[in-house]
């Protein structure tokens, strides 16, 4: 009797493409085990007409697939890493990242524009207010209007003429083949990505180390030194959806880590930047939280959580 491997996963058109490419990772690996996908709807996903910032943050993302694996449910859980809070759930681990895909967020309008050829007083989409934040402060003339739901209702609230733009992550766009919608990719040092985007991690119980063992062969060392980095940061400030944060670590030789905090009006902007040897992710991601909260991170994220 074959071995099975249930993978919780998220409903969305996009979360479903990742799971069934971990699905694909495991039956090429391990052709006698059987892969079964769990479908959960969670609590993210049914609240649709309320900004994140308003109902929880990201993590309402994921909490359903989390009970799924504690209750036994489901063995392994498949995430966009930028979904996942900081501190990880007592109980459960996540020791493995796939390659880091498109990790800059996109622009996407129907005329093809960029940023500064938007007209004045463009209405842009999105839910993220690090990106409202970085938006306003490039053009602070535009209007930034709530935008939620899965890649393609939000592409079709662009062609129904409610946006002039909309902001997606260029990795989603690309892995659902959609990839000649992006009108422009936001580069640093203007625009920061947020934490661990376009990274893909693999969730399971800590105490599971069968499956811990058979999964740690897809892991990327260079893209989990990335991601440990980025959250790092994220976890020293108490990163949500309340807080305007942007985060990017690159690998070369060595490990340059730029961060970004901000007000949602983007009438502040703070950065900081820092390297070290890839062997101390988490140290950089400190001393580089330490900068933002010396340059007054701290009383924004009072202001914020007031």
């Amino acid at each position: 009797m074959k071995d099975t491997i249930r993978i919780a996963t998220r409903k969305s058109t996009l979360a479903m493409w990742q799971a069934r490419h971990v699905e694909s990772l495991l039956e090429d690996r391990y052709p006698e085990a059987f892969i079964e996908l769990v479908p959960i709807v969670t609590e993210g996903d049914r609240i649709q007409d309320r900004p994140l910032a308003q109902i929880g943050g990201k993590g309402l993302f994921l909490k359903e697939l989390e009970i799924a694996l504690l209750s036994g449910e489901a063995d392994m859980a498949v995430h966009s890493m930028k979904d996942v809070p900081a501190v990880m759930t007592p109980g459960l681990c996540l020791d493995v990242v796939l390659p880091r895909a498109n990790p800059y967020d996109a622009l996407v309008c129907l005329s093809n524009c960029t940023l500064d050829q938007l007209p004045f007083s463009a209405r842009v989409g999105t839910s993220s207010l690090r990106r409202k934040c970085q938006l306003l402060s490039l053009r602070p003339d535009l209007e930034v209007a709530d935008l939620r739901g899965n890649v393609d209702t939000r592409l079709k609230k662009l062609e129904a003429g409610k946006y002039e733009a909309i902001i997606l992550a260029c990795a989603g766009l690309e892995r659902l083949g959609l990839e000649d919608w992006i009108s422009q990719q936001l580069l640093p040092p203007d625009w920061v990505p947020a934490s661990t985007q376009g990274i893909i991690g693999l969730q399971c119980r800590a105490d599971d180390e069968r499956l811990l063992e058979r999964i740690s062969v897809f892991n990327d060392p260079v893209t989990m030194i990335q991601a440990r980095a980025e959250r790092t940061v994220a976890r020293e400030l108490e990163g949500s959806c309340q807080l305007p944060l942007a985060v990017f670590a690159q690998t070369d030789k060595k490990l340059k880590l730029t961060a970004m905090v901000g007000t949602p009006d983007g009438s502040t902007l703070l950065r900081a930047s820092r390297s070290s040897s890839l062997n101390e992710p988490e140290a950089l991601g400190m001393l580089v939280a330490r900068d933002l909260l010396d340059k007054g991170a701290g009383e924004i994220i009072r202001r914020l959580q007031a």
